[in-house]
């Protein structure tokens, strides 16, 4: 495969020139206000599940779903909507995808039982499986690499305040007389509105060709890694993750994702174009992103269970103590995005970031539910500016690096395994803190693998309430030390990517240059 390595051509055809900066913000504004809401759906709930699942009368089992769905389901579709993308109009699309997330949160927030609920997150991920991958695909559509630095800081910190955010904005819902409905239920007006900006300020040029959907592509690799994810949250659950369930589950998952392979390397327009893999940037941001999503998905949602349970918060104070985070991640991810656009490089920043990633989840290795607020601000900076300095500059590194007809392929291969990371992690994860727990409240009995309920803390007696608080604190903290190995292959990976300069141009520019004969304005 070969990679573009200096600026292209000046574009041709019917690509209109380059946006001035106010052209740019009005087209990005109606993204962004997507982006944040469809993000914040998925992270809203964590503070606020202790109480719906209290509510619903559902379990710890649950608990793990109601996350992992939403997060499955945008794992799985993010390379079909990175596909769509290469192949017809982005702003449609992202309108569907808005469209997508509607209906989940209206059908979320009246839900009356945890199987709606379940339900709902499918569609929400949906949506939000579109939005993660075309958000990004448009912005290098109409940016030049070398100044997306700075508006790639900004995307950088709206995920991060929403992946790290929601908690704090559902914990304040849950104690308010709205109630954990709202956290559904909010964000509908502001997609609405969004997709009525985007109408209006959002113009691409459109793809005119004849295309072939790879449609048995994207059915074997959606089976192949929802199969794989099931298992990843059944396992140690509902069975042992050595037995004749894991054996099967993986096996087939294997045998479907090898059939994909193959359907994607004959394919004329594979839905993940088996070249991208020849390319070491991308297949080394591929890698580290994967990774990095067990640390910021985990940070997230186990976070919040540990303020509320471990340590006794009520929901808006359990998202309050999050802030740092937020901080840590917004000012590196925006700090790092100007000085990338001033200066032209950005490895510096995701070495940095990569070393802090350990770092930030070893020290939350040693937390138990006495640790005291201000170490624990103080661990969550260093893990948010961590997760801040990587995140986005592995999509810029492996956007910069691609030609322009695989923009759209290779950010949603980044954003897919990075999805994949953080739901497989999060499964995993959960299921281990559940036995775990079992296991201290239960020690010789049979584990239930995370079936007994989630306990409300407030109604708990004295002393039983200190041992539940201890054994969600050391199961967290197991948790993370689990989750160190896996920062450090990142940042392996990481130092092998070789800096190549930012390109000049956009990826419309590029695109025409490279295929004058396909966009029409």
């Amino acid at each position: 495969m070969t990679t573009t390595s200096s600026p292209t051509p000046e574009p041709v055809g019917a690509v209109s020139p380059s946006l001035t900066p106010r052209q740019t913000i009005q087209a990005m504004s109606g993204l962004m206000m997507g982006l944040f809401v469809a993000i914040l759906a998925g992270t809203v709930v964590s503070t606020a599940l202790p109480r719906i699942i209290h509510d619903l009368g559902a379990s710890q089992s649950s608990y793990t779903w109601v996350v992992t769905l939403e997060l499955l389901t945008m794992t799985a579709t993010v390379p079909l909507w990175g596909k769509l993308a290469d192949l017809y109009n982005n702003k449609l699309l992202i309108q569907l995808s808005l469209s997508f997330f509607v209906v989940g949160s209206l059908v979320a927030g009246f839900a009356p039982n945890i199987e709606v609920l379940l339900g709902s997150r499918v569609l929400q991920g949906l949506g939000g499986g579109g939005l993660t991958a075309l958000v990004q695909i448009v912005m290098a559509a109409i940016i030049p690499p070398r100044e997306l630095g700075r508006y790639s800081g900004v995307f950088g910190a709206i995920f991060a305040s929403a992946t790290v955010g929601g908690p704090l904005l559902g914990g304040f819902l849950v104690d308010s007389p709205l109630g954990w409905r709202a956290c559904f239920l909010i964000g509908v007006p502001f997609v609405i509105a969004a997709m009525i900006l985007l109408q209006r300020t959002l113009n691409l040029p459109t793809v005119r060709r004849d295309v072939k959907i790879d449609w048995w592509g994207a059915v074997l690799i959606m089976g192949g890694v929802s199969t794989l994810l099931v298992w990843s949250s059944f396992a140690g659950n509902k069975f042992d993750w050595v037995s004749g369930w894991s054996f099967a589950l993986v096996g087939a998952a294997l045998v479907v994702l090898l059939a994909a392979v193959l359907v994607e390397r004959r394919h004329p327009e594979p839905i993940i174009p088996m070249d991208l893999f020849r390319n070491r940037t991308v297949t080394l941001a591929i890698v580290a992103s994967a990774l990095v999503g067990v640390a910021m998905f985990a940070g997230s949602v186990f976070l919040a269970q540990y303020f509320q349970i471990a340590q006794g918060y009520s929901p808006t104070k359990a998202g309050l103590m999050s802030l740092p985070m937020i901080l840590g991640m917004m000012t590196a991810s925006t700090i790092a995005g100007a000085l990338i656009t001033k200066y032209g490089r950005w490895k510096i920043y995701l070495v940095v970031g990569s070393v802090l990633l350990p770092i930030g989840l070893g020290l939350f290795g040693t937390i138990d539910a006495q640790t005291s607020k201000y170490m624990l601000w103080g661990f969550m900076l260093v893990l948010g500016v961590g997760i801040g300095l990587v995140m986005q500059n592995l999509v810029l590194a492996a956007q910069n690096d691609v030609p322009a007809r695989e923009l759209g392929a290779a950010t949603s291969a980044v954003s897919f395994f990075r999805s994949m990371g953080g739901t497989i992690g999060v499964s995993v994860l959960g299921a281990i803190l559940a036995n775990k727990v079992t296991q201290t409240l239960n020690p010789g009995g049979a584990s239930s693998g995370g079936g007994s309920a989630v306990p409300n803390i407030k109604d708990l007696p004295e002393q039983v309430r200190v041992v539940v608080e201890n054994a969600y604190g050391d199961a967290t903290a197991d948790l993370f030390m689990m989750s160190v190995p896996f920062a450090i292959l990142a940042l392996i990976a990481v130092l092998f990517i070789k800096e190549k300069a930012l390109l000049t141009t956009s990826g419309a520019e590029r695109r025409a240059a490279e295929e004058p004969d396909i966009l029409d304005a």
